[in-house]
């Protein structure tokens, strides 16, 4: 786990044995069971996440019906807006599959980056790098059919197909799970003729 944690760091700034050292006495490294809910509407949380292995999605619950908003992977970070405005959640995270993570909280964090001031640079490096992905995937959203989205899908996450549940994709997608199996038949259709 902490060498899948290491390369990717590496990618980014390179690290001293002293600052791996400090990064493992941490104790940051869970594994979660498929289903467990991390966060709910409503709690406060100080906890960010960073997938090293499986999937967590965010949904709100609107009418008594569940709206996936998002789904992080691995290498995919994720902080709760809830822990940076320190208001109660205003929605779910929970795990998709059996999920590896590491979790910091905020005050570890401002620990960390007095004592390795990279650390600071890296999280702003990837903090700009999300924002910039979530400016695009919202616009596309915004200007896209849903077969465009599903295409897109296709294209950028193909693995979620696989590895979501279809009512969950459906969601994120902004559909029903029965406009999503027509589409997907039609597509399929498509790429036969």
């Amino acid at each position: 786990m902490q060498e899948i944690l290491f390369n990717f760091i590496s990618k980014y700034v390179s690290l001293t044995e002293d600052e791996q050292n400090a990064l493992v006495s941490l104790d940051i490294f869970r594994s979660v069971k498929k289903g467990t809910t991390l966060l709910k509407e409503g709690q406060k949380s100080k906890e960010s996440y960073f997938v090293l292995k499986g999937c967590i999605r965010t949904y709100y619950v609107l009418d008594g019906e569940e709206k996936t908003t998002a789904f992080y992977t691995e290498m995919e970070a994720f902080t709760p807006p809830c822990v940076i405005n320190k208001t109660p959640s205003e929605y779910y995270i929970s795990c998709v599959e059996d999920t590896i993570l590491t979790v910091s909280n905020s005050d570890m964090e401002v620990e960390v980056n007095s004592k390795f001031p990279k650390f600071e640079i890296m999280c702003r490096i990837l903090s700009e790098e999300l924002l910039a992905k979530q400016r695009i995937d919202f616009d596309e959203f915004k200007t896209s059919s849903p077969e465009q989205r599903y295409l897109n899908l296709l294209q950028s996450r193909p693995d979620l197909i696989q590895r979501v549940p279809q009512h969950q994709l459906a969601s994120f997608l902004g559909i029903k799970p029965q406009s999503l199996s027509r589409l997907r038949a039609r597509i399929t259709e498509k790429d036969k003729g």
